[in-house]
């Protein structure tokens, strides 16, 4: 029995955001890991976005770089999914960060025109060990919160994000504008040794791997256990539906190619003693840092209504596609730079809300031997749309199509996810109504 309204209400709370990080401390350190992280990635991809779009002048270099920072996560899922399944995953996360310090370091090579071709081999294996990291991460959650305080973490950790955005946004334009490049990647490098570290101090349980010999080179070959975990998701049609939702989000790849472009092409920040060149760097900041601020109040309101109802998760995830579609219709008739980003932040209250709302209802429906290889599955089929979305979104902005026209159509485009999920939600209804059916069955009977 799902408890009653009043009591979720009470359940979601500030109070309670703050009980779970005082009380735990590996989640703790697993958020502030987080936060270290995350406000060094922001500096890196503006500085990339922005190195790329100047040296070429093509919206499509900024979409190839996003679709190398993606595609690893569908071409390396199933691999991810095997080694997250096999060893500890708290290993995987702390190897990851470690190789990524100097993947990142090596962008300090690139100083000139001749040598931006190094910038997508490099994006993409950064990519790889984060086709490692993510699932890892979300996987470890469930080992280390009570199944109640899973969409308080959940929950947290996409605020986080959020906040790290609009942070990592500011703080990485202004670096960007005075300090450049260089000192932008040296941040992000420094930022993945500092999350290690705190991952390192992490000390919980991990029964998924206690189950294994330890894991041979040949094994990696061994494609059974993906098998073996295609099928667990395909005996249940709700886990295979509650797999695809992050699939409806290609917003978010469109996103990154239209915000660089509208700001450098269509809200420019013009303010005295500012270059175009800086100008149209921190008209994309301020687009970037709406779609964090809609990212971080999203979750947060949504949260505290749906509660730990599962019923109101899944009507939530209906919501946010619905808004997002909303969100960005609305962005193509936006008048000015202050309009845009309002209707940028309405997009991604919705887009945060799906993302919180389908991971929450993954882990509580998912047993930790599978949780590997299903948060892969789904990372990697949602990084292939998001990929789509922005490589398709740079090549019509690139044929003549207007930022404005791809922002309506994105929105547009977003009424499908919702329709499919609201056609996948009848699953849950005809559950219940067999129930209620076999209840009545039972009474007659007696």
């Amino acid at each position: 029995m799902e408890p009653e309204p009043e009591q979720e209400i009470n359940a979601i709370s500030l109070a309670a955001y703050v009980r779970l990080v005082r009380s735990n401390a590996n989640f703790r350190r697993l958020w502030a890991a987080q936060i270290v992280s995350e406000i060094g990635d922001w500096f890196y991809s503006l500085a990339i976005y922005s190195l790329l779009l100047e040296i070429t002048g093509q919206a499509r270099s900024v979409a190839l770089a996003l679709v190398l920072q993606v595609i690893p996560q569908t071409l390396f899922g199933p691999l991810s999914g095997i080694v997250n399944d096999r060893i500890r995953r708290k290993r995987v996360m702390i190897a990851t960060d470690l190789a990524r310090v100097v993947i990142v370091f090596s962008m300090l090579l690139v100083r000139s025109r001749a040598m931006i071709w190094l910038v997508y081999p490099l994006l993409f294996l950064e990519s790889v060990m984060w086709a490692f990291f993510e699932p890892a991460r979300t996987a470890v959650i469930p080992n280390i919160t009570t199944s109640e305080d899973l969409i308080l973490a959940n929950t947290l950790s996409s605020t986080t994000w959020s906040l790290n955005l609009v942070a990592g946004s500011a703080l990485g334009g202004i670096a960007l504008a005075l300090l450049g490049y260089n000192a932008s990647f040296v941040l992000n490098a420094l930022s993945f040794l500092g999350s290690a570290f705190l991952l390192s101090r992490m000390h919980f349980e991990e029964p998924h791997a206690a189950a294994f010999p330890k894991l041979q080179v040949r094994d990696l070959l061994d494609y059974s256990p993906l098998v073996e975990g295609l099928q667990y998701v395909r005996r249940d049609p709700r886990l295979f539906a509650m797999v695809l939702v992050k699939t409806g989000l290609a917003q978010m790849g469109v996103s990154w190619v239209l915000f660089t472009v509208m700001g450098q092409r269509v809200f420019p920040l013009h303010s005295p003693g500012i270059d175009p060149q800086r100008g149209g760097v921190l008209g994309m900041t301020m687009l970037m840092g709406a779609r964090g601020i809609g990212a971080l109040f999203g979750p947060l309101a949504s949260a505290r209504w749906a509660g730990h109802r599962e019923s109101r998760l899944r009507l939530g995830i209906l919501l946010g596609f619905l808004s997002v579609g909303l969100g960005y219709a609305m962005l193509g008739s936006a008048g000015s730079l202050a309009m845009a980003s309002s209707w940028v932040v309405i997009a991604h209250c919705g887009g945060s809300t799906v993302w919180v709302f389908s991971t929450t209802l993954l882990q509580l429906n998912t047993d930790d031997k599978f949780r590997g290889r299903v948060f892969s599955a789904e990372l990697g089929l949602s990084m292939l749309t998001l990929a789509a979305g922005a490589y398709w979104s740079g090549l019509l902005m690139d044929r003549g199509m207007a930022p404005r026209a791809v922002a309506t159509t994105t929105g547009l485009v977003m009424l499908l996810p919702a329709g499919l999920w609201s056609y996948a939600m009848r699953l849950w209804r005809s559950e219940r109504t067999l129930v209620g059916k076999n209840v009545v069955s039972g009474n007659e009977s007696s």
